[in-house]
């Protein structure tokens, strides 16, 4: 019996923008999957694509128990961390040797075919791997880890990634003038961003100069605005949406004095709050004992 995890992810900066190869910075969060993986001729059927995609991407079969402190399609990345672990779980049971670069382009794969085609790199590699992360040009690079206090807020309102990026593009397409130069804004956020990530006062401005940008994509909603505001409010750094928007989740770069302060307003708008902060381990081997609930397969 072998039992992995893998953590969640969030976007500092960069979303959408990087679907039409602009530059984004993504980061790890403490909130993980854990996936314990036993070998067996005859195991039950499970009904995740993602999981069924592992076993056969491996071809092995074996039994699976699954604890996630991901809410599923909030844009933290949960389908790509029960991916990576999983995958992760199943090398060591199996002892079959892939490495961590091979779990995440695996996964990915995976990701890509159950997604029909519109999966990102971005997420598995993240959780592979750690830390914070520069996508650009088709090249990933990792920065040097940073201390933030975070704290996720997750609206509860359901919302597709694919039917937003859809919609960024028909926008592109039909308003090229208002939109390229709104691309090019978030591209420059970004690469700006890089220089000062060692100032989260800073950092906070250029958080709130990307939230505006993605809403003039016309890809927030009322109740990530209504978080983002909170937060700030309650004496965040700055705070944006992460991940495709419609719902799903916002963060917010607090003091560390703050964080409670930012979670209670945030919780104080009917939506759940998550303190967290960086994490730089990826993808782990953990002790027995850590899935409390059997999904089998």
């Amino acid at each position: 019996m072998a039992t992995w995890s893998a953590p969640g992810k969030v976007f500092l900066f960069g979303e959408h923008a990087v679907v039409f190869g602009k530059p984004g910075i993504a980061m790890a969060v403490k909130p993980r999957v854990y996936v314990t993986v036993r070998k067996g001729r005859h195991p039950p059927r499970v009904k995740s694509p993602y999981i069924e995609g592992c076993f056969s991407e491996m071809d092995v079969k074996g039994s699976v128990y699954v604890h996630s402190q991901l809410p599923s399609s909030s844009g933290l990345g949960s389908s790509a961390a029960v991916t990576v672990a999983t995958l992760s779980a199943i090398n060591d049971e199996f002892d079959l040797g892939r490495t961590r670069a091979d779990i995440a382009d695996m996964a990915f794969a995976i990701e890509k075919k159950v997604q029909k085609g519109r999966a990102s790199p971005t997420d598995t590699y993240v959780s592979s791997h750690g830390g914070i992360v520069l996508i650009k040009e088709g090249t990933k690079r990792r920065l040097p880890p940073q201390s933030f206090n975070i704290v996720i807020g997750n609206t509860l309102v359901s919302h597709s990634t694919s039917r937003m990026v859809e919609m960024v593009g028909s926008f592109k397409q039909q308003e090229p003038d208002i939109v390229d130069p709104i691309l090019d804004s978030i591209d420059a956020v970004c690469m700006t961003a890089i220089h000062h990530l060692s100032d989260p006062k800073i950092l906070g401005r250029y958080m709130d100069i990307n939230h505006a940008l993605l809403e003039a994509l016309g890809v927030s909603h009322p109740t990530l605005t209504r978080l983002v505001m909170a937060a700030r409010a309650a004496g965040a750094y700055g705070a944006k949406l992460t991940g495709a928007g419609g719902g799903g989740c916002m963060i917010a770069l607090c003091p560390k004095r703050s964080k409670t302060r930012v979670a209670g307003a945030i919780e104080g708008c009917d939506a759940k709050a998550i303190i967290t902060t960086i994490d730089t381990d990826g993808a782990r081997k953990e002790h027995e004992g850590k899935i409390a609930r059997k999904t089998g397969r």
